[in-house]
């Protein structure tokens, strides 16, 4: 099916600015554009209509993003706790999603806790590991502020994670375990060989006894 033309209302990322035409496949337009209003068929009618209201919703937008970078100020440092269960290996018993994060946002921010909605996450695949993920959320066309989800299993290993700190696998965990003791044997072993042969015993020295004698 042909491309449609429509008229952006708002900026639209990697699309156009507010007021441009583009082309656009039909579902895209069906399913998103036109039912967030984010843009009108690109009719002879919509046009004139646009340029009719093109100040007031120039204002409306600069307001919206005014707006959208206070929120921004706000969340600087701003992070999302989910307590999941994971194997061994850290993967998830499941994921975490827009909507999980977008929920989180709500109760788990603290004194900074925000109401953001699915669509402003911006998360190409669901989260399925443990850990700190870093996640965009989109306040404004133009505004874009990224966040923490903190993934652990306990509010302990959240804190933990919070601070800096890395959970490892349990497999990794023994790998490394197993490294740093054959790197202590090694060293051992080297000082030992790298040992100054004045500190070993002379066995073809004779005792300070008999050379008195002789």
């Amino acid at each position: 099916m042909a491309n449609v033309q429509v008229i952006l209302l708002e900026r639209v990322p990697k699309l156009g600015q507010m007021g441009d035409v583009v082309k656009v496949k039909p579902g895209f337009a069906r399913n998103f554009l036109l039912p967030q209003k984010k843009a009108l068929r690109a009719t002879a009618d919509n046009k004139k209509y646009f340029d009719s209201r093109r100040k007031d919703l120039e204002a409306n937008n600069l307001k919206r993003k005014q707006e959208a970078e206070a929120v921004a100020a706000q969340m600087a440092g701003f992070q999302v706790v989910l307590i999941r269960q994971a194997s061994e290996s850290l993967q998830l018993y499941g994921s975490v999603t827009a909507r999980d994060i977008a929920e989180a946002a709500a109760t788990s921010g603290g004194n900074k806790s925000v109401k953001i909605e699915r669509s402003q996450v911006e998360l190409p695949k669901p989260i399925k590991s443990l850990g700190v993920h870093k996640v965009q959320v989109h306040l404004h066309p133009e505004v874009v502020v990224e966040i923490n989800a903190n993934i652990a299993r306990s509010a302990d290993e959240a804190e933990f994670q919070a601070k800096g700190g890395v959970i490892m696998a349990e497999t990794d965990r023994a790998a490394q375990e197993a490294a740093l003791a054959q790197a202590a044997a090694e060293a051992a072993a080297q000082a030992l060989f790298d040992k100054p042969a004045d500190d070993q015993p002379d066995a073809e020295q004779p005792p300070a006894e008999d050379a008195e004698k002789k």
